[in-house]
């Protein structure tokens, strides 16, 4: 999978859910309220919201492994600002996640719906941070260059997949 870094590919996912994700939930807590749907599809929201936490990490660490080539065009302070902007998307997420599972777990119908009601803002919360650390990650690669490092470096016939588990966007073989 070296013919493109993992970084970019990563990333949509869990924009893309930031976005479903508060239809979903107010959707998903009408239908219990109305009693269309029972309690336990909220499990269904908690899926989603960790499968947005999980999609999310993976895509800062794959971030990570791509910042010390893409420092090479793209000033820091802007990096820092996405990378910032990512941590704070993934605190949120984490805490929506919480909140998600208080409310499949909660013991009263009544403190469910509360958390419910708190989680559904709570994901317009999660869509807001993930509007601004997408918002950031456009502007490096469209206003600051950050996809030349890649372009520049395919041209040279180089690797161009970052590792999701080392510091490092290059893997280095030395059984050559």
């Amino acid at each position: 999978m070296n013919d493109l870094p993992l970084h970019p590919v990563l990333v949509h996912l869990p924009i893309a859910l930031a976005v479903i994700l508060p239809p979903a939930t107010a959707l998903t807590l009408l239908a219990w309220v109305r009693g269309w749907l029972p309690r336990r599809a909220w499990f269904g929201v908690v899926a989603l919201q960790a499968t947005l936490l999980l999609s999310g990490f993976l895509a800062s660490r794959t971030g990570e492994a791509d910042e010390e080539r893409v420092e090479r065009v793209v000033p820091e302070a802007r990096i820092e600002a996405h990378e910032e902007a990512a941590e704070q998307f993934l605190w949120v997420a984490g805490v929506v996640l919480l909140l998600a599972a208080g409310t499949a777990m909660a013991k009263s119908e009544r403190l469910g719906r509360s958390l419910a009601v708190v989680t559904l803002l709570g994901t317009l919360a999660v869509a807001w941070a993930g509007y601004r650390v997408g918002h950031a990650g456009g502007a490096l690669v469209y206003r600051h260059g950050a996809a030349q490092v890649f372009v520049d470096a395919a041209a040279q016939g180089q690797p161009l997949g970052g590792s999701l588990w080392s510091g490092e966007g290059e893997h280095d073989d030395d059984d050559d």
